[in-house]
């Protein structure tokens, strides 16, 4: 799929679920950043079809790393995070060829600019990684998360 985002739809108002809730009463408090129900819609299509990188990626994180866990397809603001882990505010990307497009690198750029500047860390993995170095990326996410576990 393409660029991971919602940004003509974006609530400027923050929050759209008055209590900070989701449709069902849930309360999700900061978790999400305010992000609206077309970016919620938008990461429940994105878990339905995840590529085969993410598949075998979500693999290894659904199980927890380090004892955190993470959350696939995590929408934040007008963004949706790939993986993601609340507690180290660490934001895991799974980059496709579409990648490369001179387009999306600047669109990637200034997300990742954004997502930095609000406190994420972010760290990206091209697919072909994934799929050819799976145990080495999956030995980073490790170093990743034990240096943020230490850091806080």
């Amino acid at each position: 799929m393409g660029n991971k985002t919602t940004d003509n739809h974006h609530s400027k108002a923050g929050n759209p679920f008055p209590t900070g809730g989701d449709r069902r009463g849930k309360v999700y408090g900061e978790m999400f950043e305010g992000a609206n129900p077309i970016v919620f819609e938008l990461a429940k299509e994105l878990r339905r079809n995840m590529t085969e990188a993410e598949l075998k990626l979500w693999f290894h994180l659904k199980q927890g790393i380090s004892g955190f866990k993470f959350r696939r397809q995590h929408p934040l603001k007008s963004y949706i995070a790939d993986f993601y882990c609340h507690k180290l505010k660490l934001v895991i990307e799974a980059d496709g060829g579409i990648h490369n497009k001179p387009d999306v690198k600047e669109y990637d750029a200034i997300r990742e600019q954004n997502l930095t500047e609000w406190g994420y860390v972010v760290v990206r993995f091209t697919n072909e990684q994934i799929l050819k170095e799976e145990e080495k990326v999956i030995r980073r996410i490790v170093i990743i998360v034990d240096e943020l576990k230490n850091k806080g």
